[in-house]
């Protein structure tokens, strides 16, 4: 099934069947139709496409990203992910965020062909960056999902207000200001540097 949509700014949401939500097998091969379309699928079994990040939005993912890959690297205890990866949790939704994180330790439960495909495993740590289409109470709603499936931290961006919304699994919220960030718990001793992103593109 191929799905053709007018241009849009915000998320649009398919609901294909109420009764019988599409299952994990028949969600990919829904997005194995629909390549060029970030699509996600919330608890309800709808089908959620993401409008494309715009230009300011996208440099401080990927600035964002750059940074996470390089201390993965360094640290050698687990893999960076990007924005096109998508993870199936365990309340029935399929996300991507716009980077994550996840232990040596947790990949190690999925075998080789389960790596290969949509991820059946919630990440220890995710980053989402607002983008103008997104509302703050939306992305705020979803960083309670992924620490509600088993994320441990979880940093929410606003580059245009220049804030970190930090989640964690005490269901605390932390709202950090300045020129950087520390990682904690899963990811302890990693920096991110906050002031290209502020500044933006």
């Amino acid at each position: 099934m191929q799905v053709a949509l007018p241009d849009f700014n915000a998320p649009a949401t398919l609901i294909l069947d109420s009764e019988n939500p599409p299952s994990d097998e028949q969600f990919a091969t829904f997005c194995e139709a629909n390549r060029d379309l970030k699509i996600e699928r919330n608890t309800r079994g709808e089908i959620v496409i993401v409008p494309p990040a715009g230009g300011a939005s996208d440099y401080r993912n990927a600035d964002a990203i750059s940074q996470l890959f390089s201390w993965s690297r360094e640290s050698g205890k687990g893999k960076g992910f990007g924005a096109t990866a998508l993870f199936l949790l365990e309340d029935g939704s399929a996300l991507s965020p716009d980077a994550a994180w996840i232990s040596t330790e947790r990949l190690s439960g999925l075998t080789p062909k389960e790596r290969a495909g949509f991820l059946a495993v919630c990440p220890e740590f995710v980053i989402e960056v607002l983008s103008p289409s997104d509302r703050l109470v939306t992305a705020q709603k979803k960083m309670r999902a992924w620490i509600a499936n088993g994320a441990q931290l979880g940093w929410l961006i606003d580059g245009d207000a220049m804030k970190v919304y930090v989640y964690r699994t005490s269901g605390e919220m932390e709202v950090v200001t300045g020129e950087y960030i520390d990682g904690e718990g899963p990811v302890a001793g990693f920096r991110m540097d906050l002031t290209s992103i502020w500044e933006g593109l």
